[in-house]
């Protein structure tokens, strides 16, 4: 497959566009040639210089990631910039990125795959952010203990600390936000949408108060542990069209 055509396939299931003056992300082919053809694709969390390497060891064409290398863009090429960038060219290896496009996807993304894990029904968009949403919301089904919902984020791949619990809402959960990464933001959100809890990667500092005040159990899964869905997706993408493929794990404990 040409380089180019596995990038507008891409770009045009995860709406790229959509998003290009709301994240910070530079979206879609951040690092790679106007040229080139496809073969093997390698798939990751973040893109590091361990991530990059595994991927060029593996023979991969494209790594494909959530977290890339250029966030508002790059003024000066040193550091640990200069090395990935030099990693990734060294290995003549492209770097295709989706950050939240691959967040708010409502089938691939981030989300969507941590709600199908939880068993969430009749689900829609959440998390506002702009004219985007990046989250999903939806019902367990039956009421569930809160301890039901936590045993199921901890058998998140790099789950490796357990899931943290702000116990605030009722003591059956029957309506669940998500938003993976960082999104303790939505939280008043996801109260003003009935949700009796949250579940997120990483929490701040206010969110318990805001929690506990709201009446909205939060869950701090991990930000690595809740973000490895949408790339194992695409994953699986890139194979119907034909293509070889590895997944890079390397998660990070946070």
């Amino acid at each position: 497959m040409e380089l180019q055509s596995f990038v507008d396939r891409l770009d045009d299931r995860l709406d790229t566009d959509a998003y290009a003056d709301i994240d910070a992300s530079a979206n879609g082919l951040q690092v790679g040639p106007e040229t080139g053809s496809v073969e093997r694709v390698a798939f990751a969390v973040d893109a590091a210089t361990a991530t990059i390497e595994a991927a060029a060891d593996a023979g991969s064409d494209v790594l494909v990631t959530h977290h890339g290398v250029s966030w508002g863009g790059i003024d000066h090429v040193t550091g640990r910039t200069y090395d990935r960038i030099a990693a990734l060219a060294e290995n003549d290896l492209a770097l295709y990125v989706s950050h939240l496009p691959l967040d708010g996807h409502q089938e691939l993304g981030n989300a969507a795959g941590v709600a199908d894990a939880i068993g969430l029904s009749e689900r829609e968009p959440f998390g506002t952010l702009g004219p985007v949403t990046i989250g999903t919301i939806g019902g367990t089904g039956e009421p569930l203990p809160p301890e039901t919902i936590r045993d199921r984020l901890d058998g998140f791949e790099g789950a490796t600390n357990g899931t943290r619990v702000l116990e605030f809402g009722p003591d059956r959960i029957e309506r669940v936000a998500v938003v993976t990464g960082s999104g303790a933001d939505w939280l008043d959100e996801a109260a003003a949408a009935g949700a009796d809890a949250l579940v997120t990667g990483e929490g701040k500092q206010q969110v318990y108060h805001d929690a506990r005040e709201a009446g909205v159990t939060v869950f701090l899964a991990g930000h690595y542990a809740t973000e490895t869905f949408g790339v194992r997706s695409l994953q699986s993408l890139a194979e119907e069209w034909g293509l070889e493929t590895t997944y890079v794990s390397h998660p990070t404990g946070l």
